[in-house]
Parts: C-alpha cells; structure tokens; sequence
C-alpha cells in the first residue's frame, strides 16, 4: 500500500511538472547559466603559462591551493578568467551582513524596504570589486616569481602583465556574480551556492577515477577504497538527517469571538532548523583561509610569512585550529543574523500568540534566545565534526578534495536546497491549477 501511495505521488508530481511551464524555464535558464559558467573555466588568462600552471597545482594541489581549486571547478588550476569564481562576491556578502546587524545606518537602511536592500546589493558589489582586486593582485605578483622545472609561469612579466591579469580576473568575478544573481532570480536555487556546487560536482567524475587508479597501482587498497565510500555515503546521511533535524516549538493562538461564533484557539508549531546557519559558515572560513594562498603561489615574501602560510596548510593543526575556530564564531553570528529573539517574541505578543507556560514578551525572547544558542552549539560541532574529520583522512592519503567533508556539506545541502524549491514551485501551481477549474466551472 505504501509503495502504491508513493507510486501515485511521485506520478502526481511527474504530471504537475510536465504542466508547469514556469518551473521548465527556471530550469532549462538555470542549466544555461551553469553551461556558460563552465565554459568561462576554461578561457585562460592572457599571458599564463598553462602547462606550468598545470605543474605548479599538481606539486601543490593538497593544500589551500587545492581546496582554493575546487571552489573555483579547476579554474584556478588552469588560471582562466574565472580563478576567483564566486568567493569574493560570497565574503563581501557576509561582511556587509555583519555590518548591517552593527552598524545602525545600515540597519536602519535595510528596514526601508526594496528601495534600502537595493542600496545594500549594490554596497555589497562594490565590496566584492575591491576584495577581487586585492586577491587578483596577489595572484597576479605571486605568478611572476614562479618558476618551476617546466619554465616560468608568466611568459612576458611585467606591469602590462599585472594590469591584464588583475582586470581580467575583477572582470570575470563581476560576470560570475551578475550569472549568480540571475540564476537566483530568472532560474531555480540560489545561484552563489549552485556555482560552488557545479565546480566540485564537474571534477567529481576525474576524481573518483583517481582514487581508483591509485587502487590499481596498489598505492591504496581495496578494502580501503570499499571503506572509504562507504564511509563517504554514511556522513552524506548524517548531513542529510542533521540539515532535516529541527526543534519545533509549539505556539498557541487566543480565541476570538466574532457574534456568536468563536474562531481561532488553534495552535500551530514555529520550527527552528538545527543548523541555522547552513553551508554558510564552511564556505566562509574556507574563502578567509585561502586568501593567504592567493599570496603564496611562489615563495616570496619574508620567512616569516612563508612560515605561517605553511602553517595554515591543509592537515596542519593551526589550520585545523582556525578553519574550526571561524566555523564556530560565524556559526553563531549568523544564527543571531537570521532570527531576532525580541523581534519574533513581539510579533507573538501583538498577534496575541503565546508559548505555553511562557510570558509574554521579554520572557519569550529569553526562551528563543536560549532554544536558538543550545541549537546553535549543536549546529557548529555538527558542521565542524563533518568539515575536519573527514579531512585527517584527506590528508593522511593525499586524497583529492572533492571527498572531504565541506565539499560533502556543499553537494548535499544545495542539493536539498534545490529541490525544495522545485517542490515549491510544483506545489505552487498544483493550487493555481485548483483556483481556476471552478472559475471554469462557472462561466460554462
């Protein structure tokens, strides 16, 4: 029986898609966008060695460089105009998000409605222009002291070389964040998120054939590798059941008595996800820790500098320290961002709602904020357990990082993320497809 019910449902589904024409556009849009994004992952930079980069990311592709690499889907490893990818949009994102619950004018600004939060996008663009400079310069003098057996990096160094290099990467991050911003927009699933994704899932494929290579050569054993995957599909579970998990707090509303008939008195449930904050907090602290990188593609620079850029490479422990450290700070500060205590407690109290066995107002606003930060806690080990476990693994083996766990987080919760939003949109026109068959009904 349950298998026919689900059976029925899923055909249901199936036939809501097939008539939902907006949902098609969303999608076939959607697809183009990440079909052109590829396309620009492979347009180099004018004037880049392309076989010694190659070379350069293959002797130094397990560390930052390498997970620097999979956000970008290999683009930085080919050094086309889209290296930067959607780092530096996603980081002056989060800034201005700070600064918004800190500053009071930008506060202030976002409360004026579409007309503020237009001001703020576009402080947020001109953020992302500056951080890509500033990263795109480091790239740009840090590959001409680069020089390996196979030759130099650049083939004609100079300011020339700089100048193109440093607008050509400014100019391929504003391109990626426009398409990013459209897909959110014109397509299906928020767009910064599903440009990472589509990164980490086109190298999936040349990954997985290199963990089995490594197999066939001996480098790695066979119980190894069986383990390995299984291991890999049981924290996909773990992420699955832990992005699902929510704490439902009930509500209850008051009655009211309209003449002689009395309404309301139900109650409903307010649910609080686990993990507030999403995949926000790993893409973060990776995008802050590679920023380093962008500096220390050649050894230049004072040893000291030298020193603490290998320090923070991937498996060492001050590495582990601060990539854990910034999972658990921002983890907090964006739960504090995404739900406001006091502002939920008196829409309850002038709505009339209440929690049972709770006051109203200021006592309300005690228990959300208590409810929220144990959440909150639970939320930021989850997302540092499945961050950094799976990367001593990584490390130990020299495994690519398309199986550690950030890339794991990534592929799954955009995934849910997105399929959420197409059964919305399916269920959306489920009922304006009941609204109109009875107007249909009349006019006959």
């Amino acid at each position: 029986m349950a298998s026919a019910a689900e059976q029925m449902a899923a055909n249901m589904n199936l036939g809501a898609f097939g008539k939902a024409t907006d949902l098609k556009k969303r999608i076939w849009f959607t697809l183009g966008a990440l079909i052109v994004f590829r396309l620009g992952t492979y347009i180099p930079v004018p004037g880049v060695d392309a076989t010694v980069m190659a070379h350069l990311m293959t002797q130094n592709g397990s560390g930052l460089l390498g997970m620097f690499n999979m956000f970008t889907g290999g683009a930085l490893g080919r050094m086309t105009i889209f290296a930067l990818n959607i780092l530096p949009y996603i980081s002056a994102s989060i800034i201005i998000q700070l600064m918004t619950s800190t500053i009071p004018a930008l506060e202030t600004l976002k409360k004026e409605g579409d007309s503020g939060r237009q001001r703020i996008t576009q402080y947020t663009r001109y953020l992302t222009v500056v951080i890509a400079t500033a990263q795109a310069y480091g790239i740009a003098i840090s590959l001409e002291h680069v020089k390996t057996p196979l030759g130099a990096a650049v083939i004609d160094p100079g300011i020339f070389f700089v100048f193109t290099a440093v607008v050509t990467l400014v100019g391929g991050t504003i391109f990626v964040m426009w398409l990013g911003e459209q897909i959110t927009s014109r397509g299906i699933g928020t767009g910064s998120s599903l440009l990472i994704f589509t990164g980490i899932v086109a190298n999936m494929p040349v990954a997985i054939a290199n963990i089995l290579e490594l197999g066939s050569t001996g480098a790695l054993s066979t119980l190894f590798i069986i383990m390995f995957f299984i291991v890999g599909f049981a924290v996909i579970g773990f992420v699955v059941f832990m992005e699902r998990a929510q704490r439902r707090i009930l509500i209850q509303h008051p009655k009211r008595q309209m003449g002689q008939k009395v309404f309301g008195g139900e109650s409903n449930y307010m649910p609080l996800k686990v993990n507030t904050s999403g995949v926000m907090p790993p893409i973060f602290a990776s995008s802050l820790l590679v920023i380093p990188a962008s500096f220390g593609l050649a050894n230049i620079g004072p040893a000291w500098l030298q020193q603490g850029i290998h320090m923070l490479s991937r498996g060492q422990p001050l590495y582990m320290l601060v990539f854990a450290g910034l999972i658990l700070a921002f983890s907090f500060v964006w739960a504090a961002i995404a739900f406001n205590p006091e502002e939920t407690a008196e829409n309850l109290k002038k709505n009339g709602a209440f929690i049972p066995g709770i006051k109203p107002g200021s006592n309300t606003a005690k228990y959300f904020d208590t409810v929220l930060t144990r959440l909150t806690a639970i939320g930021a080990i989850y997302l540092v357990i499945v961050c950094l476990l799976p990367d001593f693994a990584m490390s130990k083996y020299s495994l690519p990082f398309y199986f550690g766990g950030t890339s794991l987080l990534i592929m799954v919760s955009v995934t849910m993320d997105t399929m959420t939003q197409v059964q919305s949109h399916l269920l959306a026109h489920q009922y304006q497809g009941l609204l109109r068959k009875p107007r249909g009904k009349n006019r006959k």
